[in-house]
């Protein structure tokens, strides 16, 4: 996308970025409060809604795969990490099945559990899962902020896939090499650093209280406007505000929609913006103004195509009435979706938008929630299979979960290559990945529990960063969140 100058004129932009949001996550606890006073951080509703015990319990499940402590099969890994370059990478987490620390999609579980800790913290706190979502997304940021040494260089990758995947061994025992990969003005990624930003951005937002050949991306400019987006929300920086309006619109694809996942976030950016223009924000400026708008237009394309009964309902879903888009890891699209449409429904109740309109037919903000609930139902069991995707919930899920540490016995001595007798074992897991949610059905709605079947058992922890969210909207009967604008 772009020429290589514009690229590296964009990566020298975005490294300036993410030292900016570094700051902001360190910065003094007076000049946040100021800022965030400003922005109407948040302000609780005065309602008291019922609990629904069902996505409180699940919560609790999903909460679990992203804490990475207190499970008794599972301890310390990768403590060597960053070593040879005098860093400290020793936490921050394994993408999915595999002992891998990819800084992409590690960051953007950072930025969307932040985005779930800020608009339902409040519903998690009920339940007294807010400081575990806290804990979670701190060990992530401290992994990337460490990985950010100095001004021109990001570490983006602990491991060796290549070396990896030969091997299927529990963390705690790796022996292997674990080699850096870094980004920097010879080797630019203006994506994983602007995502890096915006997971320090939002994160800086959660934390205002406490101060105290993989994974390839099909283009950066998503990741830019994304880490604007949620710059703007963290520094009320107007500057921020015109890159995602003016300077870097061209990247915006207004009219055309998109499926959130770790690879592509304008759906993301443009729900997240729709929130200025529901809410309004005296910063903005009439050329401002327009974009907004445009975006929360798209925003509500992108809703109106997820929604069941809507003319402009997509076709990519299971007759059980998944949303299905890829047969790889389908339930990031599906959970993502059902995310951005309880968030945009939320809005919609906050500023008192009675409806939707989507081609000819009008929408509640409760149709867009039934829409959000029909989804995580589904993932916990209400499907043709009666099974639940979520590791843990219910008495009937995935027992052959892609997942190294989660096959092989604790007490097991293995090598790298002596752990595949347990990946091709016919036995299931002897630990169980709590909180896993794994890849999901095919088309017709048939899932094969089988260890070797990574497209539909393999978890990763975005998939879990996006449940999370779904699930701490949907806890309460109430569908009023913060207001942190």
């Amino acid at each position: 996308m772009g020429t290589e100058k514009s690229k590296s004129e964009a990566w020298g932009s975005w490294l300036l970025v993410l030292v900016i949001a570094i700051l902001v996550m360190a910065a003094s606890y007076i000049t946040l409060r100021r800022n965030f006073g400003q922005l109407n951080v948040f302000h609780h509703s005065k309602r008291h809604p019922v609990i629904v015990d069902k996505y409180a319990d699940a919560l609790g499940i999903a909460l679990q795969f992203l804490m990475f402590r207190n499970i008794s099969w599972r301890g310390d890994s990768g403590l060597g990490d960053g070593r040879e370059e005098n860093l400290d990478l020793s936490k921050g987490v394994y993408d999915a099945g595999d002992l891998i620390k990819f800084g992409f999609p590690m960051a953007f579980t950072a930025t969307i559990l932040s985005w779930a800790i800020l608009e339902y913290g409040d519903h998690m706190k009920q339940l007294k899962e807010l400081e575990n979502a806290q804990d979670s997304l701190k060990w992530i940021t401290d992994y990337l902020i460490n990985s950010h040494p100095s001004a021109n260089v990001l570490y983006v990758q602990v491991g060796d896939p290549e070396v990896d995947h030969k091997c299927w061994e529990r963390p705690e025992v790796m022996t292997e090499k674990r080699p850096l990969i870094q980004v920097n003005t010879s080797y630019p990624g203006s994506d994983v650093a602007a995502e890096t930003a915006a997971a320090m951005a939002s994160a800086s937002l959660v934390f205002v209280d406490q101060l105290c050949k993989f994974y390839n991306s099909s283009g950066y400019g998503d990741e830019l406007l994304w880490a604007a987006a949620w710059l703007y929300h963290a520094t009320r920086d107007e500057s921020y505000l015109k890159y995602v309006t003016v300077e870097g619109n061209y990247f915006a694809n207004w009219g055309t929609t998109t499926w959130l996942c770790w690879d592509d976030k304008l759906a993301g950016t443009q729900v997240l913006l729709s929130r200025v223009s529901f809410f309004g924000s005296k910063d903005v400026q009439d050329q401002e103004s327009i974009a907004l708008q445009l975006y929360r237009k798209t925003a509500e394309a992108v809703i109106c195509e997820v929604l069941p009964n809507s003319s402009s309902a997509t076709t990519y879903r299971t007759e059980g009435g998944l949303i299905w888009v890829s047969q790889w890891n389908v339930l990031q699209y599906s959970v993502a979706s059902a995310f951005l449409a309880l968030v945009y429904s939320d809005y919609m109740l906050t500023s008192s938008t009675k409806s939707l309109y989507c081609h000819g037919h009008l929408y509640k903000p409760m149709d867009i929630r039934n829409f959000a609930i029909m989804q995580v139902d589904y993932v916990l069991g209400n499907n043709p299979m009666n099974m639940s995707y979520l590791v843990g919930y219910g008495s009937n899920y995935p027992q052959y979960v892609h997942h190294r540490g989660a096959s092989i016995p604790t007490d097991a001595n293995t090598g790298c290559s002596d752990g595949f007798m347990w990946l091709n074992s016919t036995n299931p897991n002897p630990n169980v990945a709590v909180g896993a949610l794994v890849g999901g059905p095919f088309l017709n709605d048939t899932f094969i529990d089988s260890r070797n079947n990574t497209q539909q058992t393999e978890p990763t922890t975005y998939n879990s960063a996006v449940l999370v969210g779904l699930l701490s909207g949907l806890i309460t009967t109430s569908s009023l969140p913060h207001s942190f604008l």
